[in-house]
């Protein structure tokens, strides 16, 4: 597949994969000639479409297909294109911008892999264990803030848990919150003491229910949450990725109860909860 760029350069996708989808997305934003739909775009009326695009992309991760994976890494790709348009045509940044402050900072947060100038370390260097690598990365992203705020890019700040965004999923913004706390020291020994907090929060969910005030009910809930979060935290699993699963494994096994019921001759809508749990617990049997 080819284009043509504005000069009338003739662009293939197996020669310049990148320089095609770049004219491609100039082409698409042409006041004049593009579409109008992508001229109307601006920057922020696009992200909820690049939020979508990466859960899109996390599902056909879980579903196990390259071919779906592969289309859905082009529909992120897309937004990371046409936000670096957008800016270009602002006279902000462009897209080898992008590509070039990323290649830095991966070289900068992995001094333990690379030289400053990109090189690779000497084969033989001793390899660093993945906490070790994990603490590194956190203390360089710090002097990295700093550095910012100190030439003006962002505000400093003395709050100690600042830096998690806001738009991140809640249990993956809870489990970040904690893990940071955790590094100043204020955190449970183990896992098995946050099972107890847990415990504790969800008789304090039950008190709530009983005297039947929503905000307490919500205030109370998200206590359980967070504590959830952090045993999830504790026990070395992504909470969001945890839930993920679990609600895969309940879709799987309602519509196989479902199915059941009506081999049985009833549907869901006529059937009662006694034998929709009958049929549940078969289900459940049978997955072994």
């Amino acid at each position: 597949m080819c284009i043509r760029n504005e000069s009338g350069t003739k662009l293939c996708m197996t020669n310049h994969p990148i320089d095609t989808l770049l004219h491609l997305m100039a082409m698409l934003r042409d006041p004049v000639r593009g579409c109008s739909w992508d001229v109307a775009q601006t920057p922020a009326s696009i992200v909820p479409f690049t939020i979508e695009e990466a859960y899109e992309v996390a599902d056909a991760v879980d579903r196990g297909d390259p071919d779906e994976l592969r289309d859905e890494l082009g529909d992120l790709l897309l937004q990371v294109v046409f936000q670096a348009r957008m800016a270009e045509e602002a006279a902000r940044f462009d897209f080898t911008d992008v590509v070039g402050g990323i290649v830095a900072k991966l070289i900068r947060r992995h001094p333990h892999v690379f030289e400053v100038d990109g090189t690779l370390l000497p084969i033989g260097r001793p390899r660093d264990d993945p906490a070790t690598v994990e603490a590194a990365w956190a203390r360089i992203k710090s002097e990295e803030r700093a550095e910012a705020a100190a030439r003006g890019r962002v505000q400093p700040t003395d709050m100690p848990l600042d830096g998690i965004p806001l738009a991140i999923p809640a249990l993956t913004r809870a489990e970040k919150i904690s893990r940071k706390a955790a590094g100043y020291g204020f955190d449970w020994p183990n896992a098995r003491e946050v099972i107890a907090k847990v415990r504790e929060e969800t008789d304090e969910v039950e008190e709530s229910l009983g005297a039947g005030d929503p905000a307490a009910i919500a205030e109370e809930i998200g206590d359980l949450l967070f504590s959830v979060a952090n045993l999830a935290r504790h026990a070395g699993i992504d909470a969001e990725e945890a839930l993920r699963q679990g609600t895969r494994k309940f879709e799987r096994r309602f519509t196989a109860m479902a199915a059941r019921l009506e081999a049985d001759g009833r549907t869901l809508a006529s059937s009662d909860l006694p034998a929709m749990e009958a049929a549940w617990q078969a289900v459940k049997r049978g997955e072994g």
